[in-house]
């Protein structure tokens, strides 16, 4: 048997892929198992993407979307925590510099407060006249400095109109010669340092009948 005749060796082969045949003019069939040409069904590698379709996230996205929201939330606790300690801080530096101010202030009025029957000598021997010479210097000097740097300040004379508030009333009488209750007698002189009394006017009053 003789066999069929081979293509020289050595010689190239030619494999005509044209999609029109150039004899018949007409499009020839393509061969099974033959690769689609390119640009062919959706979902090809070749075919193009949707512009309009949704682009896929970027790995890892959402987990970092997710930390910058717990870091947001520990910021702004930390942020609170601080709030507070600086509130509670600056009410610490007032309550303090309150507290300093008055023991500061309570301790000049119990100095003054031990004074006061020192400034009662002194006022009964000026009402006798018996404040003369060197003691009636210094006895000036001393309510001179309590009155200017600590506001200290005696008060209770005869005219005035009895006040509770700065006033003790150790006798009471009526009188048709006032019209309101009025201090007549003063026994024992009061004291009081700005607005704060120190020791009430111990006086006898006279109110109308």
């Amino acid at each position: 048997m003789t066999d069929a005749p081979r293509e020289h060796e050595g010689e190239p082969v030619i494999h005509d892929k044209r999609k029109i045949d150039p004899e018949t003019l007409k499009a020839r069939e393509q061969a099974a198992g033959a690769e689609p040409a390119a640009g062919g069904a959706a979902g090809d590698a070749g075919t193009p993407a949707d512009p309009e379709a949704p682009a896929d996230p970027a790995p890892g996205l959402a987990e970092l979307k997710a930390e910058n929201a717990q870091l947001a939330e520990d910021l702004a606790r930390a942020n609170a925590s601080y709030y507070n300690v600086s509130q509670e801080y600056t009410g610490f530096v007032r309550r303090s510099r309150e507290n300093a101010s008055a023991a500061r202030q309570e301790g000049i009025e119990k100095v003054a407060a031990a004074l006061l029957t020192v400034l009662d000598d002194v006022d009964l021997a000026r009402q006798h006249g018996d404040l003369e010479g060197p003691f009636r210097s210094v006895a000036e000097k001393l309510e001179n400095l309590l009155r200017t740097n600590f506001e200290l300040e005696r008060y209770g004379e005869v005219g005035e109109d009895f006040d509770p508030t700065f006033h003790e009333a150790l006798m009471d009488t009526t009188s048709a010669d006032v019209e309101t209750p009025t201090v007549t007698t003063v026994i024992q002189p009061g004291y009081r340092m700005g607005e704060k009394v120190l020791r009430p006017a111990r006086v006898g009053v006279t109110s109308p009948e």
